[in-house]
C-alpha cells in the first residue's frame, strides 16, 4: 500500500509511519504445479498357515425299507447334513407328500405302495425293479429373492426277484456224522449285507466316496443245530446286475477258491477281517468306480457256499487276501498258497457234494464321486432256499 493513497484505511497510515517500518515490492512466485500423489502399493494378502478347504461329507439323511407290497421312506429334515431343517412341503415322493413327521428324529415319514407316488417298474429277466424319485426343491423364505439350499433328487429303487430256485436232492444212507446229514437238510438262508465301520450294524446308506471302504458280511443261518461255516466263492462288480457284462471287475475268485485280489492288483487296502463267528464271513473293499462310467452304481455279486463248521480250513475252503503276503481269515495262511497259481477246479467240500448250498446274492454298492448326484440304490431278493 502506498501511504499517501488517500483511500488507504488510517489504520494502515498509523502503520505505515511507524519508525522503522519500510515497503518493498515483493516479486512474483514461481509456477505452481500439483500433481495426485502415488497409490500405495498393496500388501500381499496374509493368509493361515494351514488352511483346508473343508470337504462335503456325505449325509446319511435317507433310508428306505421295501416291502412286500409297499415302501417306507424316512427322511432327515436335515437333509444335507448342514444344520438347516427342510420345510416340509418342499419335499415329495414323486407326487406324495409326507404322510407323517416324527418329532423326536426330526424326519419325515412318506409310505406308498410300489406302484404310488409316481412309481416306475422296469422288468429285467430275473428282477423287477419299483423306481420312485425323491425330489427337495426349496422356496425363498419370506419376501426375500434367496435360498440357501440346493435342489436335491434321490432316486430310491426297490429290487425284487422274479423267481426263486428250489433244490430237493434224494438222500442217501450214509456213515457221515448226524450233523452233517442234519446240515444237508437244513433250510440254509445266505445274506450279503453293507456294515458299519464298527462291524457292528447294518449300513443305513449304501453310499460311499471314492477311498471309503466297503464293509460287507456275508451270513448263513440254519433252522436246526448243526453249525455252518460261510465262504465266499467269487465276487464280480458290473455297472448294470448282470455279471456277464463288459466293464466288469472279478476282484475275489481264482476259479471260485476264496482268494481276494484286490489289494494285490490295485495295491488297496482290500482284505478278509479276521473270522470271529463260523456262520460270519466280514470283507472290505476300497470304494472305485469304472473308468469313463459315470452312473455312479456299482453292481457286487458274491457267490455264497456253506460247509460243515467242523471241515477243516484248506485250500478249497478258505479265505485269503493279500496283505505283505497271503493271510487267511482263520489264521491258517498255509491254505493261501495256490492264490498265486491256479486252485483247481476239484469239488469244494460243500454239505452235499453237489453244490446245492451255493446262494449269489447281488448287492448294489453306491460310489459317489459327483457332490450334487445323488442316487440311493436299495436291494431287497430273498437268497436260495434249500
Amino acid at each position: 500500500y502506498c501511504c499517501d493513497n488517500v483511500d488507504v484505511d488510517a489504520r494502515l497510515i498509523n502503520f505505515c509511519s511507524i519508525p522503522g517500518v519500510s515497503q518493498s515490492k515483493l516479486p512474483l512466485p514461481e509456477p505452481f504445479t500439483w500433481k495426485y500423489p502415488l497409490p500405495l502399493a498393496e500388501e500381499e494378502p496374509k493368509y493361515p498357515p494351514h488352511f483346508e478347504l473343508k470337504s462335503p461329507t456325505t449325509p446319511n439323511s435317507v433310508t428306505a425299507i421295501c416291502g412286500d407290497n409297499t415302501v417306507q421312506v424316512e427322511v432327515k429334515k436335515d437333509l444335507l447334513g448342514i444344520g438347516k431343517l427342510v420345510q416340509p412341503t418342499d419335499l415329495l415322493l414323486g407326487d406324495c407328500s409326507a404322510t407323517r413327521e416324527d418329532p423326536e428324529s426330526q424326519s419325515l415319514i412318506f409310505e406308498s405302495e410300489l406302484h404310488g407316488c409316481g412309481s416306475q417298474l422296469l422288468m429285467s429277466d430275473d428282477s423287477f425293479v419299483y423306481i420312485f424319485t425323491l425330489t427337495y426343491t426349496p422356496r425363498p423364505m419370506g419376501d426375500s429373492p434367496i435360498i440357501r439350499m440346493t435342489d436335491v433328487s434321490v432316486t430310491i429303487q426297490c429290487h425284487y426277484q422274479r423267481s426263486h430256485d428250489v433244490s430237493s436232492g434224494h438222500l442217501k444212507p450214509t456213515w457221515t456224522p448226524f450233523s452233517a446229514n442234519m446240515a444237508a437238510e437244513e433250510s440254509l438262508h445266505f445274506s450279503l449285507t453293507l456294515i458299519t465301520d464298527d462291524l457292528q450294524h447294518t449300513r443305513a446308506s449304501p453310499e460311499f466316496l471314492l477311498g471309503d471302504m466297503m464293509k460287507l458280511e456275508a451270513t448263513v443261518k440254519q433252522f436246526h443245530h448243526a453249525p455252518l461255516r460261510v465262504t465266499v466263492d467269487s465276487c464280480v462288480a458290473t455297472v448294470v446286475p448282470i455279471v456277464d457284462t463288459v466293464p466288469r471287475y472279478t476282484f475275489l475268485g481264482n476259479n471260485g477258491y476264496v482268494c481276494l485280489f484286490d489289494s494285490q492288483l490295485t495295491g488297496s487296502s482290500s482284505q478278509f477281517l479276521p473270522r470271529t463267528q463260523d456262520d460270519k464271513l466280514q470283507f472290505e473293499v476300497e470304494a472305485f468306480r469304472f473308468q469313463q462310467e459315470n452312473t455312479g452304481v456299482i453292481y457286487i455279486t458274491c457267490s455264497l457256499r456253506a460247509t460243515a463248521a467242523d471241515s477243516p480250513v484248506d485250500p478249497t475252503n478258505k479265505a485269503c487276501s493279500f496283505s505283505n503276503g497271503w493271510r487267511e481269515a482263520s489264521g491258517r495262511h498255509h491254505t493261501c498258497s495256490c492264490c498265486d497259481t491256479d486252485c483247481g477246479t476239484g469239488s469244494k467240500n460243500d454239505l452235499t457234494g453237489s453244490g446245492i448250498s451255493r446262494s449269489t446274492d447281488i448287492h448294489h454298492c453306491i460310489v459317489k464321486w459327483s457332490l450334487m448326484d445323488w442316487v440311493v440304490s436299495l436291494s431287497l431278493s430273498d437268497p436260495l432256499n434249500i
